[in-house]
């Protein structure tokens, strides 16, 4: 992707190590990367910019909002935004928001290429 053509995305992950090792990932795989360490955080930043294209987000985070009412908020408000969420623990397909894709921590790295090649697929 050139630097003009580079498609936004945010990453919500309220443990900073994580989140940078995130960001450097998919800074790796030609993204441009916005950071949020939580749910309120990414509302402020998503209704401030309108070139976000992508949603990475952890469920388990700190404040009143969690990761899964953020996708939520995030399909309702802008339906094309993809959305990835991050979980730990199983999460029923019921509690989840339509078209999320959904990424087990640990995070196992050999299946890394397949969810970028996924978020590529439906950003172009």
């Amino acid at each position: 992707m050139s630097s003009k053509s580079k498609a936004r995305i945010l990453v919500v992950e309220d443990e900073s190590l994580i989140r940078w090792d995130l960001m450097f990932r998919l800074e790796e795989a030609g993204f441009e990367v916005v950071e949020a360490g939580s749910a309120a955080e990414a509302t402020q930043i998503l209704e401030g910019n309108d070139d976000i294209r992508a949603v990475f987000t952890d469920i388990q985070m700190p404040g009143k909002m969690d990761g899964l009412a953020l996708a939520h908020y995030v399909r309702k408000r802008w339906p094309p935004t993809v959305i990835i969420i991050a979980s730990g623990n199983m999460v029923g397909f019921d509690e989840l928001p339509d078209n999320v894709a959904l990424f087990s921590k640990p995070y196992d790295w050999d299946k890394w290429p397949k969810l970028l090649n996924s978020i590529m697929a439906q950003l172009a």
